[in-house]
């Protein structure tokens, strides 16, 4: 398939009603990268969620090389609530202030707003087609990705290494685990077996629970691979385990979006 020419911007998004009809609790803008081929057309939308770091060079290197795919994609700022602007590179500085956002202040029900809002926002833009999105997430977003993947919106998920799926949800509650009944599409989730935020058995009860309720999955396990393997911009990146499961993602896209 050959890339598309695209265009990118950063715009503001509408905020959308909170899920479970939580009062919006969040009066400024959401900011969202966006990128979309070049020649006109109309084509599948995809949310891509950010790790820890906020929608940084590499969320939006990410979102280009989708939308080079034939898709337009767009990045909320999932820490827009609670931290507006941020993002930051991968010093261990960096680190505990990004987990401190995202494991301390966000909340399940409001990323589940602003990732609709997202969605909603791309509903009204004459060259994204109104039905069957997808979504994928790295780090902290692999996890929300998991959560995004209950929507009625999204009909294919890919969640990279998404940590504490199995023990805790952003904002406190029951382990997002415990919603899987509620997705809605295909889950495609991929782990690096040298991850020591997520133990293998995690990852065996993430398949099993995906497994046990018939959710349309596949669990990809890449040894010698950490966390971050898809990230080039970070020591972790694996080229060959990533170049893998970029395939896998354009083969999920493809098959359930077209």
């Amino acid at each position: 398939m050959t890339e598309s020419a695209i265009d990118t911007s950063t715009i503001k998004v509408s905020q959308a009603t909170l899920i479970d009809g939580v009062a919006p609790s969040f009066e400024l803008p959401l900011y969202a990268y966006l990128a979309y081929p070049s020649t006109p057309g109309v084509y599948p939308g995809i949310v891509v969620l950010q790790e820890i770091f906020g929608v940084n060079a590499h969320i939006r290197s990410c979102t280009e090389r989708i939308a080079r795919e034939g898709y337009v994609a767009i990045a909320p700022a999932l820490f827009e609530r609670v931290a507006p602007g941020y993002e930051s590179g991968y010093t261990s500085s960096d680190v505990e202030i990004g987990r401190h956002y995202a494991w301390g202040q966000t909340k399940a029900n409001e990323l589940l707003s602003d990732i609709q809002a997202a969605i909603n926002y791309l509903k009204t833009l004459p060259n994204v087609k109104k039905e069957g999105f997808g979504c994928i997430g790295f780090c902290f977003g692999g996890h929300v990705a998991y959560l995004a993947a209950t929507l009625p919106d999204i009909k294919a998920t890919a969640s990279f290494y998404g940590a504490r799926i199995t023990t805790t949800t952003p904002g406190g509650g029951g382990a997002t685990l415990e919603r899987t009944t509620e997705i809605k599409g295909t889950l495609y989730a991929f782990f690096g077996m040298e991850d020591a935020s997520i133990p293998a058995d995690q990852v065996d009860q993430i398949e099993a629970s995906l497994e046990k309720y018939r959710i349309p999955s596949r669990v990809f396990r890449y040894d010698g691979a950490d966390h971050g393997f898809f990230c080039d911009h970070r020591k972790s990146y694996n080229p060959l385990a990533a170049n893998d499961a970029w395939e896998k993602v354009k083969q999920l896209f493809a098959q359930q979006l077209s």
